[in-house]
């Protein structure tokens, strides 16, 4: 006994959807999808992805353009106390992984197309949380002379850019 045919104008919701769209429509976008996924994951792990959700800094050299610079930071005076991302990224859980990911796309992107500035140069927005990360750290240090509330505040890295990569 086969079940009942109910015509299209007799469904509802997914049921109408469905029938209406061809079977090969559903398979190219299966594939479309499915290629999406292959390729997003291929790059991923090809890109060692996961290695950016450590604070292990050897996360920051698997692009070669970041050797220098990681190079710097071993033989620089914050080596002892701080790693990348505790100048780099803020500390609060959500805010870090928000600045992780506008990184992570910036950097694929930039490093894919080949489109970046040699040498590389801090971004506003990197440079206005490496700043927050100083006061963080060194705030009880330079309190009398930072003026966070000033329109004009101190400017850390106008004097100490390249102090945390031994420059």
């Amino acid at each position: 006994m086969g079940e009942a045919k109910v015509p299209v104008q007799m469904r509802f919701g997914w049921q109408r959807v469905f029938a209406r769209v061809p079977l090969w429509a559903w398979l190219a976008f299966a594939g479309l999808g499915g290629g999406i996924i292959g390729l997003g994951g291929f790059t991923f792990a090809y890109a060692e992805g996961a290695s950016y959700f450590s604070n292990d800094p050897q996360a920051c050299v698997n692009c070669h353009i970041m050797q220098e610079v990681f190079d710097g930071w071993n033989h620089g005076s914050h080596k002892a106390v701080a790693v990348c991302n505790d100048c780099h990224t803020p500390h609060t859980f959500p805010a870090k992984y928000v600045i992780k990911g506008i990184n992570g796309w910036n950097h694929s992107v930039a490093f894919t197309t080949g489109n970046f500035p040699e040498p590389i140069r801090i971004t506003d927005l990197n440079r206005e949380v490496a700043q927050e990360n100083c006061l963080y750290c060194h705030g009880d240090l330079v309190v009398a002379i930072s003026h966070k509330a000033s329109d004009d505040p101190t400017d850390c890295l106008a004097c100490h850019a390249g102090v945390g990569h031994g420059r």
